[in-house]
């Protein structure tokens, strides 16, 4: 039984107007299991993952409505980051030339996540009239972020608890990194596997996937490794 590539969607451009886990090293099961299983089991959802935004992923203070408009781009990058983590985290952001406030204007930004550098292109609306006192701008990230709790996330709800599948039980990742970035489409180089009735060429064992960083405007993709 083969499952097709699982593609999660997050949403990536906006407009102006981040406790315990339940992924752990992997213990227990057959002699055999053991020798076959990835290094941390995923026994279910992961607490620090918040998948509806909320307060955790929000960057506090937000500046004043006088602000300069490159800190308040500043800001808005921050809490663009941590919608994309869904984990909270110490974030930052700098825009080393500033933001040119002109009509289709582009300038480069870069937001730090735990340590993974994510640049960015923020771009005027070509609407802009000089002088205005809004402004409305997109917010383009150039490359993927892979953040661990994340993924053990995706993959619970892909392939575990949360997937309906009644064949996969028990789940493992390789140890991934907190946060790091890569080229969207790349392949991470790491992987995960669901134990499942039938992974093995029609009998029980483990199934790996390959984890890889989404197209713009998705999370990760899981390529089955045959």
């Amino acid at each position: 039984m083969r499952f097709p590539r699982t593609m999660i969607g997050v949403s990536a451009v906006a407009l102006l107007s981040a406790g315990c886990s339940s992924a752990e090293t992997a213990q227990g099961g057959a002699a055999a299991d053991a020798a076959k299983a990835l290094p941390v089991a995923v026994t279910g959802a992961q607490p620090d993952v918040h998948m509806r935004g909320g307060d955790a992923l929000r960057v506090t203070p937000a500046p004043e409505a006088g602000a300069p408009l490159a800190q308040k781009v500043e800001h808005a990058l921050r809490e663009d980051v941590l919608s994309i983590a869904k984990v909270a985290g110490e974030t930052s952001a700098k825009c080393p030339a500033g933001v040119t406030r002109k009509a289709g204007a582009v300038s480069q930004c870069v937001v730090t996540y735990a340590g993974a550098e994510i640049p960015y292109e923020v771009k005027i609306s070509d609407s802009y009239t000089a002088g205005s006192s809004f402004i409305s701008y997109t917010k383009e990230p150039k490359k993927g972020l892979l953040v661990d709790k994340l993924v053990y996330q995706m993959i619970n709800e892909s392939y575990g608890s949360e997937s309906g599948r009644t064949d996969a039980s028990k789940l493992a990742c390789d140890k991934l990194p907190a946060a790091k970035a890569f080229d969207f489409g790349a392949d991470t180089g790491y992987k995960c596997q669901y134990w499942g009735e039938h992974a093995d060429n029609g009998e029980p064992g483990f199934r790996t996937v390959q984890v890889g960083i989404g197209r713009k405007g998705y999370s990760y993709s899981f390529e089955e490794v045959e």
